[in-house]
């Protein structure tokens, strides 16, 4: 697939970060788009900013509130997508939407860890078997599946615990793998590939919480963000309010999409430049590559508290 004109291509999570940018790109190539979220409002500004790049003409962008964890609703997505574009076939489906949260496997709450474990892994494999027989379908098509650097390293940092989305993201880069081989054996005009970004500038911390539990603050929300802000050394943080934990939320995320080493857009890139060249493993950012040759290198290490995992080669 050197080019993306006139291709169908499936987004899950386009309402936000990389899926958005995902969506613009596809479309300014000249790809007809169909994205799933759970929020109308972030799909319509995705819209809204890939009409303001210039959509050529024709090209379609349809937008559908599905649940990736939700088999049935990926499969009544599925449906739209066939009845709003008019095909049978799919060429490009790539499964971005995902959340974080569940961190420890001892502490956290059962439903959130499910949860995250539910959209990150289950909505990746609903998918698939989803839009599989579209896929078939096409003349050509290629499956990406995003996993992470927690899909080889699971731990957000050293020594902080990281269980339900490294346990996914685990689940994607070995299913991803698989695939690989089984398109070859059984349906050699499709191709997978398994993304695998580092720090990437996207507000995934306040989508995780929406996605979770609402605008309003649980408990587990609560002490994620108080474990956050122990983790960057602030004291004192069990006498916060609410509202200082929201600013702090907030800002949060403000630092992470100006300082992650990739932003969202330069993502997008990568992985559309890795479909292109037919690259079954798509490293996005310098900090996971290095992180990649780290574990590698030493994996006996990686989980030692003195491990260190993005410092430079």
């Amino acid at each position: 697939m050197k080019d993306f004109n006139g291709k169908i291509a499936v987004v899950t999570g386009g309402g936000t970060g990389m899926g958005r940018e995902l969506v613009r790109q596809l479309v300014a190539q000249g790809a007809h788009v169909a994205m799933c979220d759970l929020f109308a409002d972030a799909m319509a500004e995705t819209v809204r900013l890939a009409d303001a790049d210039g959509r050529p003409q024709g090209v379609r962008i349809t937008s559908h509130i599905a649940d990736v964890g939700d088999e049935e609703q990926m499969n009544r997505f599925a449906a739209e997508v066939a009845r709003d574009h008019g095909v049978e076939h799919i060429n490009l489906l790539i499964n971005n939407a995902g959340i974080g949260g569940g961190g420890s496997f001892v502490l956290a709450d059962r439903a959130e860890w499910d949860r995250v474990f539910n959209i990150c892994w289950f909505g990746v494999y609903y998918s698939c078997r989803a839009f599989l027989p579209a896929l078939l379908k096409s003349d050509e098509g290629h499956i990406v599946n995003t996993s992470s650097a927690n899909g080889f390293w699971a731990a957000l940092m050293p020594g902080v615990s990281h269980t339900a989305y490294s346990a996914a993201k685990f689940a994607v880069k070995g299913f991803t793998e698989a695939l690989v081989t089984d398109f070859r054996n059984y349906a050699p005009h499709l191709k997978a590939s398994v993304v695998m970004p580092g720090g990437v500038g996207t507000p995934i911390g306040i989508n995780s919480r929406r996605v979770l539990s609402g605008d309003e603050l649980t408990d587990a929300a609560r002490e994620r963000i108080r474990g956050q802000l122990k983790m960057f050394g602030t004291k004192d943080v069990e006498a916060l309010d609410d509202a200082a934990l929201e600013a702090a939320e907030k800002e949060f995320v403000k630092r992470f999409e100006t300082m992650a080493s990739t932003t969202a857009t330069r993502a997008a890139t990568i992985i559309l430049d890795g479909v292109k060249d037919e690259r079954w493993r798509i490293l996005v950012g310098d900090d996971v590559t290095r992180l990649d040759r780290r574990v590698r290198a030493d994996p006996e290490r990686a989980y030692e508290p003195n491990f260190e995992a993005y410092a430079p080669d």
